[in-house]
C-alpha cells in the first residue's frame, strides 16, 4: 500500500530522469486550508468493512481522544460498534457503555493499526504547519473499497475457488476546533413569537392574538 502526507503528493521519475509531481484528490475540501492537515492511504491490506466501522467511530472525536480510544481498541478495553456491515456479527455486552443503538460489535485490531499510522502521519502534517495538535478534530474520514486482490483456495474433487482480498483506500482531514464564544446576556427578557397553530386557534376560539 502506499501513504500520500499532506496535500497528497506522489512523484514518479520519467525517461529522461525529469520529475513529476502528481496531486492526488481528496473526495472534500476542507473549509479552512490554513487551518488543517490531511492523510490519506491507497490499497491498504486490510479489511475494508471492519476499516470502515472503525473510521465510523473515530468520526468527529479529537485527534489525541481518537488515538487513545484506537489503542484501547487493540487493547479490548474499548469496543466499535458495528452499524452499516453488521449482519452476521456477534453481540458483546461491552457495547452498553455507548449511547447507541448497536448491539455488535469488533475489536479489528488491524484496521485501528492503520488508522492510528494515518493519525500520526496527519498530526506530523499539522506539526509541520505549526498546528495546535491538541485542539485537532477529525472532521472528515472516508473508507472506499479497493481494488480487490485474486488467490485461489483448492477444494475437494479437483476443484478450485477464488479467494479474494478486500483492501480500500483510506482518507482523512484533521481541523482546529473554533473556540467556542459565549452568548452575549441581552437586556430584558426576549419573548418567543407564538407559532402559526397557537394563533390559528386564538382565531378559531374568538380570542384576540
Amino acid at each position: 500500500g502506499e501513504e500520500d502526507g499532506e496535500g497528497g503528493r506522489r512523484s514518479r521519475r520519467r525517461r529522461g530522469g525529469e520529475r513529476v509531481e502528481n496531486m492526488v484528490r481528496y473526495s472534500r475540501e476542507a473549509d479552512k486550508a490554513e487551518k488543517s492537515c490531511m492523510a490519506r492511504g491507497s490499497d491498504l491490506r486490510v479489511h475494508f468493512k471492519n476499516t470502515r466501522e472503525a473510521g465510523y467511530a473515530i468520526k468527529g472525536m479529537k485527534l489525541q481522544r481518537a488515538k487513545a480510544y484506537l489503542a484501547n481498541v487493540m487493547e479490548k478495553k474499548e469496543i466499535i460498534p458495528f452499524v452499516r456491515y453488521r449482519y452476521g456479527v456477534g453481540r458483546k455486552a461491552q457495547l452498553k457503555n455507548l449511547k447507541i443503538k448497536s448491539a455488535v460489535g469488533r475489536w479489528p485490531k488491524k484496521s485501528c493499526e492503520f488508522l492510528l499510522s494515518l493519525l500520526n502521519n496527519a498530526e506530523s502534517n499539522a506539526e509541520v504547519k505549526g498546528l495546535n495538535t491538541d485542539s485537532l478534530v477529525i472532521s472528515h474520514i472516508q473508507v472506499n473499497k479497493a481494488m480487490c486482490g485474486r488467490r485461489r483456495t483448492y477444494r475437494a474433487h479437483g476443484r478450485i475457488n477464488a479467494y479474494m482480498s478486500h483492501p480500500c483506500h483510506i482518507e482523512m482531514i484533521l481541523e482546529e476546533e473554533a473556540d467556542k464564544v459565549e452568548k452575549a446576556e441581552e437586556e430584558g427578557e426576549v419573548v418567543p413569537a407564538k407559532t402559526g397553530r397557537k394563533i390559528r386557534k386564538r382565531l378559531v376560539s374568538g380570542a384576540s392574538a
